[in-house]
């Protein structure tokens, strides 16, 4: 027989009780998250999934941009990917699109292998030291920020299931 705290240390329940907090707050947060909407866009070293050293500065202030915060194992990550193509396809000669892979458990290969697989949009960087994350004070992995052509943010998301044509249009 289990005792009172035996239901803690069993790792079924700890994977459920994150999903069923984090779930709803997934979906339902859009706005409210990471970055002050109206705030500046910061600059941000990152690397190249090629190694090579790259500035967030080169992208801010010269056209509107979409950047998703992201990672392999993220499943809203996964939910929000058709959408992010789809947007890609249609406002793609107007926005730039910047992906930034989390360097939580993966590495800029893997990263690498699995944006040729499915054909990410954009520009894909690979966040090694956090200072992207730190710096768009990114809450989790599908956080979404729209900045617009004077470098403001105009739109932060996160969760699987996020408006991009309406976060979009704010940038333009």
């Amino acid at each position: 027989m289990r005792g009172p705290r035996s239901w803690v240390s069993d790792p079924r329940w700890l994977i459920a009780a994150a999903f069923i907090v984090s779930a709803p707050v997934a979906a339902a947060r859009a706005q409210d998250v990471g970055l002050e909407v109206g705030s500046a866009a910061p600059a941000a070293k990152v690397h190249t999934l090629d190694g090579k050293e790259a500035d967030l500065a080169q992208y801010i202030g010269k056209t509107p941009i979409v950047m998703e915060f992201w990672a392999i194992w993220c499943p809203n990550c996964k939910e929000l990917e058709p959408a992010l193509v789809a947007a890609s396809k249609k406002y793609g000669n107007q926005v730039k699109f910047i992906g930034m892979a989390v360097s939580v458990n993966e590495t800029p290969e893997k990263v690498k292998a699995f944006v040729e697989k499915h054909g990410l949009p954009g520009d894909q960087f690979f966040d090694t030291k956090g200072n992207a994350s730190g710096a768009y004070d990114a809450p989790a992995t599908s956080y979404v920020v729209v900045i617009n052509k004077a470098g403001k943010v105009v739109y932060t998301g996160l969760g699987g299931r996020q408006n991009l044509e309406a976060a979009i249009k704010k940038a333009l």
